[in-house]
């Protein structure tokens, strides 16, 4: 988990680590496994990195200073044929430099999940981002193919129906993907509702059980989900954590990002309940006094070191608890705003 304020870099962790994921285990249109040249994925990790960032050009990404400066990524694997090491300086154009390369490929596309819900804009997306030029992120792209897929069937289906039951409990229905190419929650109660008249914290539940139904989020894979509290009550919260946890049981390696308390105790919670046998770690992101951002590491996000949008959580706790105890304001209790 990648914890942080906003303007950290939670985000950009993220989808540099997606990125290369997603380079890796593309493969071509005749669906062959083989590895690509140095060339060609030196070029086409340029052009993801360019697709999923969307800068004006890849030396935008790089730290800016006066003078020549680099950006090394080091993408490290329980197999380790699997390793990439490449990188890029403030000059570079289109493409990177790659210092390590795999001799294998990633089995299984990772899946991306933006803060913004994709359920309304999926019907035509992606035939539009092929043929047009949009300035969205390409994980966008990437998610929505990902949805269009059909449903997993044969053995997986049982796995997977235990893995809906606790969202389609939520969300009071399950989803469908019309043929006119739509999406539709259909409720128990009261039929086919458009997926454009579901609350928004509904539609990202429905999000992930599609992804699960279509087996896309089962077995070996990789999950990055940015702020999978946006837009939700503490109830689906709660619901969501869990699930976190299903997806992580079953093979997936799920990468957050949050600066949600709540959302970090329940997946605590749970886990010390449910799951204590995953391994879990947590960056902790620091802007500096200089304004470079520092990262702490450790097993509990009690070892990340002092978290402000975290904090902040607690001081409004104990100022609403001091408030209707009637406490009077001092300098000394008032200080923790600071």
């Amino acid at each position: 988990m990648v914890i942080g304020e906003n303007g950290t870099g939670k985000t950009h962790v993220l989808k540099a680590a997606y990125s290369a994921i997603a380079v890796s285990a593309a493969r071509s249109k005749d669906g062959t496994t083989d590895l690509p040249s140095k060339a060609q994925l030196q070029l086409a990790l340029g052009d993801k990195l360019q697709g999923v960032f969307c800068p004006d050009g890849l030396s935008r990404l790089v730290r800016r200073k006066q003078g020549l400066s680099k950006c090394r990524l080091s993408y490290k694997f329980n197999v380790p044929n699997l390793n990439l090491e490449f990188g890029f300086s403030n000059r570079a154009k289109t493409e990177v430099e790659i210092e390590s390369m795999p001799s294998e490929r990633v089995e299984k596309l990772p899946v991306f999940l933006p803060t913004r819900e994709l359920l309304t804009i999926y019907p035509g997306f992606v035939s539009l981002y092929e043929t047009t030029r949009l300035s969205f992120e390409e994980t966008w792209r990437d998610t929505c193919i990902l949805l269009g897929a059909p449903l997993a069937r044969g053995p997986r289906e049982s796995r997977i129906k235990k893995l809906l039951v606790p969202l389609e409990e939520a969300m009071g229905g399950k989803v469908e993907l019309d043929p006119s190419g739509r999406f539709y929650l259909y409720l128990s109660s009261s039929g086919a509702m458009e997926m454009h008249l579901v609350a928004e914290g509904l539609r990202k539940l429905a999000t992930i059980a599609r992804l699960i139904a279509t087996g896309s989020l089962l077995d070996k894979g990789y999950l990055f989900w940015d702020e999978p509290e946006a837009n939700l009550n503490p109830k689906i919260i709660k619901t969501i954590a869990g699930t976190i946890l299903q997806i992580a049981r079953n093979g997936i390696q799920v990468f957050i990002a949050t600066h949600s308390l709540f959302l970090l105790r329940e997946l605590h919670i749970l886990q010390q309940r449910e799951s204590k046998k995953l391994d879990t770690s947590y960056f902790g992101l620091h802007i500096s006094t200089e304004g470079a951002v520092t990262v702490s590491q450790g097993k509990t996000m009690d070892d990340v070191g002092s978290i402000a949008a975290l904090d902040e959580d607690l001081q409004q706790s104990e100022r609403y608890v001091d408030t209707e105890m009637g406490v009077p304001v001092t300098p000394a209790n008032d200080s923790r705003e600071d």
